[in-house]
């Protein structure tokens, strides 16, 4: 199991890029209307529609498609938002003219937490500044916690936890997180944590995670070192009531998910957590999708997995290992089933990229934001005004 979560970490990563850059670039320069903002109307919370196939305005009852970015730079959101907050504000603001409506951010454990019972109140008061600033620009937050992607902002003692101690940890970091929140209408959902894995077998003491990484960021993380009673897919559904229970405590509304990761073929379900399963503890599903040139077809076998009766959001997606025009084909694919989308932003606009382009500097991950950031603004009024799904595919 310890080799196939090494081979597993990103694969679509490392598929080399074999389509037309030249023509990709050609077909960037044309300069893109910059949007206007207008004033944020009162924002309203999110819930799931009636048919469970999608989601709501709780008073008005219009239908709400999550559409926008995981947000970053070059270093994760709470590394820079105290010293660097008009670029944060600024991030927003261009987020939002692009047409999204939902943002996501990552929240590390050992940036908010100094001890098991110990929050750092300097990055609980830049949380609740970040509440403000999405009801201002009327962006919707999906707030993923128990991050541990920097392993040197991962504190020692919290690895070195048993299991007991460290889910009362994360329980602890997840109320203070919802009381923090509970009052915004802002929180789309709470995401317990990024791409989980139940382990198939007992783990050596403190290796919480599969000892991989990609671009020095540690994305997956082990819920636990051993199965326990009733197996990997029962201990999946302990730990996400846990974490829930948590969470009411202090907020009874916001929606809850997790960032699963994605089935795959030979492997499927390899993360332990099987949406039939975790679906009845959860608001709607979640999960990560890069679809891959060498096997289109993959994307949407693994989507359609995910109808389980509730709603199903692909709360990752990017073409990173396909071209432009294969993402969208799976993005359009896509609507059978998922009623939300969300890419990555990292911190330039289509008119930096293409200032970049025209200078000949940009860089091949650039001309991928580029088209990406193309593909979004294009696609944007479709998505977020489609109807809701009807029904299973």
């Amino acid at each position: 199991m310890r080799r196939l979560s090494l081979s597993f970490l990103r694969i679509f990563q490392s598929h080399g890029i074999t389509w037309g850059w030249r023509a990709l670039l050609l077909g960037c320069i044309a300069i893109a209307p910059r949007p206007c903002l207008a004033a944020a109307p009162p924002m309203q919370r999110i819930v799931v529609a009636p048919n469970s196939r999608g989601f709501m305005l709780a008073q008005s009852h219009q239908p709400f498609h999550p559409w926008g970015f995981n947000y970053g730079r070059s270093h994760l959101l709470e590394h820079y938002w105290i010293k660097h907050w008009p670029t944060v504000v600024r991030d927003f603001h261009n987020m939002k003219a692009m047409g999204a409506n939902v943002v996501r951010v990552h929240l590390q454990y050992g940036r908010f937490m100094r001890g098991p019972n110990q929050p750092d109140r300097r990055q609980f008061k830049a949380l609740a500044a970040l509440l403000a600033l999405a009801q201002r620009t009327g962006l919707y937050l999906d707030i993923t916690g128990l991050g541990c992607y920097r392993r040197a902002a991962t504190p020692k003692w919290y690895n070195a936890m048993d299991q007991r101690r460290r889910w009362a940890a994360q329980e602890t970091f997840w109320r203070l997180v919802a009381a923090e929140c509970a009052s915004s209408p802002a929180v789309f959902c709470y995401d317990l944590v990024n791409e989980p894995l139940s382990p198939a077998g007992q783990r050596p003491p403190g290796a919480w995670q599969p000892n991989s990484s990609f671009g020095g960021y540690d994305f997956l993380q082990y819920i636990a070192l051993k199965p326990g009673p009733g197996g990997r897919k029962k201990l999946a559904v302990r730990w996400i009531q846990a974490m829930t229970r948590a969470i009411r405590l202090r907020d009874k509304h916001t929606l809850i998910t997790v960032g699963l990761l994605p089935w795959v073929k030979g492997w499927k379900w390899l993360s332990g957590f099987v949406p039939r399963v975790i679906a009845p503890h959860l608001d709607f599903i979640s999960v990560h999708i890069y679809p891959n040139s060498k096997d289109l077809s993959e994307a949407m076998i693994g989507l359609r997995k995910c109808t389980v009766g509730k709603p199903v959001v692909i709360e990752e997606t990017f073409p990173l290992s396909c071209s432009p025009q294969q993402e969208q084909t799976f993005l359009l694919q896509s609507r059978a089933i998922a009623c939300g989308w969300l890419g990555h932003y990292n911190g330039k606009t289509i008119a930096q990229y293409q200032a970049l382009a025209r200078q000949g500097r940009l860089s091949i991950a650039q001309a991928l934001y580029l088209a990406w950031e193309r593909m979004f603004v294009k696609l944007g009024p479709r998505f977020v005004n489609s109807r809701l799904p009807t029904r299973e595919p």
